[in-house]
């Protein structure tokens, strides 16, 4: 397929934070105004920073990696920045720098949205987390090996699991 070739996307409808659009025959969602994403993998005394909060698309709580959409508040947000932010306000812990592992895409057959996974350095606790007035959020330190059976653990309590989780699993 020569992407040159496809008419350019058509917005077939748009909210304040999702848009649908139709290319060709083929439809796929993105965000408004192309915002990505960034997820954070950060260690602290050897186990890994994980949370849990409520989604309402599967309709459940859902354990997950730190993350946040990069330019949704501040448009000269960075990955990084939003990164260090992200950790800070969700999780209660900060980094003294973040390594960027590269960009990538969940659902590619569907949505457009990619995002950023990047690595935290120097991980220390600052506070409680919890997310903002506005978020429901659990933090979970878990060791890498054990991070299949919290999953396990968490299904069986009606939890989603997101998919990047998947890097831990052992498959």
């Amino acid at each position: 397929m020569n992407f040159d070739d496809l008419p350019p996307p058509e917005v077939m409808c748009e909210g304040k934070y999702v848009r649908l659009l139709k290319r060709d025959k083929w439809e796929f969602a993105s965000r408004s105004d192309n915002i990505n994403a960034v997820v954070v993998l950060a260690e602290f005394e050897g186990k890994m920073i994980l949370v849990d909060q409520p989604r309402v698309a599967p309709g459940c709580r859902c354990v997950e990696l730190p993350a946040g959409l990069v330019g949704d508040e501040d448009r000269n947000a960075t990955p990084e920045t939003t990164a260090i932010k992200e950790l800070e306000e969700e999780a209660g812990f900060t980094a003294e720098r973040v390594e960027r592992l590269g960009d990538f895409y969940a659902s590619p057959g569907m949505l457009s949205e990619s995002f950023t996974l990047v690595r935290a350095h120097g991980v220390r606790r600052i506070g409680e987390g919890g997310g903002d007035e506005n978020e429901d959020i659990n933090v979970h330190l878990v060791a890498r090996q054990d991070i299949p059976s919290f999953v396990k653990q968490k299904r069986a309590a009606g939890f989603g699991v997101d998919v990047k989780l998947l890097i831990f699993m052992n498959f």
